[in-house]
């Protein structure tokens, strides 16, 4: 899709202004124009409806990115990543299931990021476990609402009280601080010369979730993808088939096209499409609950 789909070049030596504003020119779109080009992407391929699916959230991608420019990155990298995510959110978005874009791009979009930040960290490559991982991206949060400075070595008395809040060991909460300060340069400048001036990160809402909830979520995704293979096989054979032809396939086939297979009409192709991702869902629904994990996550998972 990435080939097809021309976008504003995110320029690599700074100049940022101009990018952003070349994407603000771009509409944001009503609910009902959404889904009418999200469903002449899923149904026909239309790359200029796909088109204006990416544009119109480009300003999103800039707002999620800002958001990690504490690690030290190039801003236009982490955009760079940001947009990769977004049109593999477009590619994978189903309108049917009446979610906004915006709701669904975001995870894609911060999974990109995030991963990318992980991979240009040296300490990744030293330590890849989850708890690790949740430590890189929540410290910072936890020293803010402890009112400890972001900045310089912890005293012993603030790695003892960050130990106990987060339940992990003095050591690793000291040595994770070091790597962050070395890198952590003066990125979170403040927006004016005064002295209580808010950094210009602060000016960026982000109701979505935490870096850490994101690493979560990714870590059930093998788990997620157990339980979806087996509710697709225990789907009636032809229904089976119809549900993976139509969802689950990069190019999906037309109702059309299975229904002159089948020798059946196009509207009941529809109708057994239907009926097979209703009972995916329930099945992913009922894992979800049973693993205690965000129902959401596992149907979104049926698009990955």
């Amino acid at each position: 899709m990435a080939s097809t789909i021309s976008l504003p070049a995110v320029p690599v030596d700074g100049g940022l202004s101009q990018y952003f504003r070349e994407i603000w020119t771009y509409p944001i779109l009503e609910k009902d124009e959404e889904q009418r080009l999200g469903t002449l992407w899923r149904e026909k391929g239309d790359t200029e409806a796909a088109h204006k699916l990416v544009t119109s959230h480009l300003r999103l991608v800039v707002k999620l990115a800002m958001k990690y420019r504490g690690y030290g990155l190039p801003v236009a990298d982490l955009i760079s990543e940001g947009n990769i995510g977004l049109m593999r959110a477009v590619k994978k978005f189903e309108p049917d299931m009446g979610f906004r874009l915006s709701t669904y791009a975001m995870w894609w979009i911060k999974a990109s990021i995030t991963e990318y930040v992980l991979k240009s960290w040296s300490m990744v490559k030293m330590g890849t476990v989850a708890s690790q991982k949740k430590l890189f991206f929540s410290l910072r949060n936890v020293k803010a609402k402890l009112n400890i400075l972001d900045s310089g070595d912890l005293t012993a008395d603030q790695a003892k009280l960050i130990s106990s809040k987060m339940g992990v060991p003095e050591k690793d909460i000291i040595h994770m601080n070091g790597r962050l300060s070395v890198r952590d340069m003066s990125l979170n400048a403040p927006m004016s010369q005064s002295e209580d001036s808010a950094e210009f990160i602060d000016s960026l809402v982000d109701d979505g979730a935490s870096p850490e909830q994101i690493f979560a979520n990714r870590e059930q995704q093998s788990v997620m993808h157990e339980h979806l293979a087996k509710a697709v096989a225990s789907l009636p054979e032809r229904e089976r088939h119809i549900f993976t032809e139509r969802k689950l396939k990069d190019n999906p086939v037309t109702l059309e096209e299975l229904g002159q297979s089948y020798g059946i009409s196009r509207e009941r192709v529809r109708q057994l499409e239907a009926r097979a991702f209703d009972r995916v869902q329930k099945a992913v629904v009922i894992a979800a609950r049973e693993q205690g994990a965000d129902p959401k996550l596992y149907i979104d998972a049926a698009n990955d």
